[in-house]
């Protein structure tokens, strides 16, 4: 065999091997060849192909897409793009193409190579050994009386059932050259000449035969010929193609390397020179070792060693180029036996933008699961307030003084401005924060309520700007902060006269600049809020002793609303006591529709010191002691007067709480927690204790000079 027809199949058979769909397209998208792999991936038979298009392999590709797609590859000659295929069964599976456009013997073609990349892999259904069966028909003539005989698989290869119909005299007629396959016959039954050609036959499509005879002799007699049939119209095809398909190979992006053990570079594709800016006469005298200097002939043993175990191997390297230059590499190392010798067929792709782009997404990743971290805790923050089902859904009020007040609200609500409200304990200065909240442009984004009173020192600025892992003990993850959760919507800061004196420059900050740094970390981030925040201190005195920063309590209080007591609109206690009753009867299951006369004015003579809150406990109580469809008064009624709001000697039932609590530290020497301290006393849990201590402004200097 010479070295040139080696070289053929060498190629032909690595084209068949390629892990690559090869398919060719006709202007009009219709399959006119398909390799192997195209078959086995998509379950056609070889039959089928002469009916089969791009539109079958595509069903979403309309013709005039089509048309497009032709002009373009023709213009742009080799193009590069990802689809979506369908097999015979309609599943679908995710392919990278290379179209290339060819010209071959007058006939215009699109040449595409597919890989699946459907599974995060380029080269994961890699063509293994296909066999091949090859029917071979023979036959015997016998010159000394003329007889022949045929085979069954000869009979079948030229479609006849007659045995005449493969004498020679007959045969031959069935090839577009008779008289080449006359002589050859001639020629071996006169001189003994044995002949071995391919002809083609006169069918339409045409076949490929290969013919072959031998004489047999009896001393020097010629007294028998036998000979074979064998349809090679496949590998003839392929043969034709071959240089098609060497120059796909050669023009593909990959790099496509082929080595024996010994780690000889026996065949490579021109990207291989263009890549790595060797010259084609380098690379062939080029072993693997004058490529890649790391490798030892132990390693590329073992290496050889695991691919014909394995058939496939895939991994990524550090390819070097002739500068010293080196690229990320993934590389699919295929076993291939030919001719007995273990040879590594290896798909080299630069991946160096896919690298830089998986790291981007990496990033983008990452502020993707910061997203979904801050929409997990605004979810958990927003059932958390569902399940406290406060009672702000409306807001009951006829009396003119109160009216007052939500007009105020009414015309602020749709604006941006920060809000100031203030007002005694109990008059529902978060209902009115609410009510702004939902008037306003932010309603579609969460109303965020943080009561300043209610936390430790050490932990509102976390709660408040959040945290980075670390950031202190105990911060063992990261933790978005109410401002990061409030973000387009509204901040509600309850008792706001409790912010420590050293966080208010930050929160003034966020009130300026619109912007925070979360504890322990060193990005600032940006929020969008409107801040409400309420109090039932007076913030001017608390300015003038230095308690809160004069340039804070003027930013909060661009618009002051004062949320007057209840004392002050009592029209709107019999409505109010209403709506209790109804709501407290139906969570308790009992009959309350009304509340009697008396019970009314008794009401409206309590000043209600506590406020709305004061009077829905009242109410609560009431329909937990009474019974029947009228609340009557009975003992959960208060003993107030209408004079006691008028005696200025008595004291709030703040201040009453305020003196109590000193009095109990100062008999427990300033001790709250622990089974002597004065949480005990008060029958109250300690941090319970500590935050009203915190609200009614009881430190440990107080207990000791009071």
């Amino acid at each position: 065999m010479s070295d040139s027809v080696a070289y053929e199949i060498i190629n032909q058979w690595l084209v068949e091997e390629l892990p690559y769909e090869v398919i060719w397209f006709n202007k009009k998208g219709q399959i006119v060849y398909a390799n192997a792999l195209f078959f086995k991936r998509l379950g056609y038979s070889r039959s089928q192909m002469g009916k089969l298009s791009i539109f079958d392999l595509n069903p979403t590709v309309t013709q005039k897409e089509w048309e497009k797609h032709w002009r373009g590859v023709r213009k742009m000659k080799v193009v590069n793009f990802k689809d979506t295929h369908k097999r015979k069964d309609g599943k679908l599976y995710e392919v990278e193409v290379f179209a290339q456009f060819f010209s071959n013997n007058g006939k215009n073609l699109i040449s595409a190579l597919v890989n699946d990349i459907s599974d995060s892999s380029f080269y994961k259904n890699l063509l293994g050994h296909v066999e091949r069966m090859t029917q071979v028909g023979g036959w015997k003539l016998n010159l000394q009386d003329g007889s022949l005989i045929v085979t069954t698989e000869a009979l079948q290869l030229f479609g006849t059932t007659e045995k005449e119909n493969l004498l020679p005299g007959t045969i031959i007629h069935q090839f577009k050259e008779p008289e080449r396959l006359k002589t050859l016959l001639k020629e071996t039954m006169r001189r003994a000449k044995p002949y071995d050609e391919i002809l083609e036959t006169r069918e339409n499509p045409s076949r490929f035969i290969r013919c072959q005879g031998q004489a047999i002799l009896k001393g020097e007699k010629i007294f028998k010929v036998i000979g074979a049939y064998e349809d090679v119209t496949e590998q003839k095809e392929r043969e034709n193609a071959l240089k098609l398909y060497k120059e796909i190979l050669d023009n593909a992006e990959d790099l496509v390397y082929v080595y024996n053990r010994e780690g000889k570079l026996l065949h490579f594709s021109n990207s291989v020179a263009k890549h790595l800016g060797f010259s084609p006469k380098e690379l062939e005298r080029f072993f693997i070792f004058d490529l890649d200097s790391s490798i030892t002939k132990e390693w590329w043993g073992e290496h050889m060693d695991d691919i014909a175990k394995n058939k496939v191997l895939r991994f990524e390297w550090l390819v070097t180029r002739k500068d010293g230059t080196k690229f990320q590499a993934d590389i699919t190392a295929n076993h291939i036996c030919y001719q007995g010798e273990d040879l590594n067929c290896a798909i080299v792709r630069d991946i160096t933008e896919r690298k830089k782009k998986e790291e981007q997404l990496f990033q983008a990743f990452g502020e993707i699961k910061s997203l979904q971290q801050q929409l997990e805790q605004e979810n958990e923050y927003l059932q958390t307030e569902i399940k406290r089902n406060i009672n702000f859904d409306d807001i009951i009020c006829t009396s003119e003084s109160y009216a007052k007040v939500l007009k105020e609200v009414e015309k602020v609500a749709p604006t941006d401005t920060s809000v100031l409200i203030t007002g005694e304990s109990g008059t529902g200065k978060e209902l009115l924060a609410n009510g702004i909240h939902q008037n306003s442009k932010r309603n579609e984004r969460p109303l965020i309520k943080v009561n300043v009173a209610t936390l430790p020192n050490e932990l509102i600025e976390s709660e408040l700007f959040g945290h980075k892992k670390g950031a202190f003990t105990g911060a063992t993850s990261d933790k978005v902060g109410k401002f990061r959760l409030a973000d387009g919507g509204t901040m509600f800061l309850d008792e706001i006269g409790e912010m420590p004196l050293e966080l208010q420059p930050k929160l003034l900050r966020v009130l300026q600049e619109g912007e925070f740094d979360p504890l322990g970390s060193t990005k600032t981030e940006k929020a969008d809020v409107r801040v409400i925040a309420a109090t039932n201190r007076d913030l001017e005195e608390m300015v003038k002793n230095g308690k809160f920063r004069e340039d804070l309590y003027y930013r909060l209080n661009v618009f002051p609303i004062y949320n007057i007591p209840l004392r002050d609109r009592k029209e709107d206690i019999p409505l109010l006591a209403q709506y209790f009753l109804e709501k407290y009867a139906t969570k308790a299951g009992k009959a309350f529709r009304k509340i009697s006369k008396k019970t009314l004015e008794a009401l409206m003579r309590y000043s209600f010191p506590g406020n709305i809150r004061e009077l829905e406990n009242l109410i609560e109580r009431a329909v937990i002691l009474g019974e029947g469809t009228t609340l009557f008064p009975g003992n959960w009624l208060p003993n107030g007067k209408p004079k006691i709001q008028e005696d200025p000697a008595l004291k709030t039932f703040e201040e009453v709480q305020r003196d109590h609590i000193i009095k109990v530290l100062q008999h427990t020497k300033g001790r709250v927690s622990g089974p002597q301290g004065a949480a005990v006393i008060l029958d109250m849990k300690d941090k319970t204790l500590f935050a009203k201590m915190k609200r009614l402004g009881i430190k440990k200097e107080t207990v000791y000079t009071s």
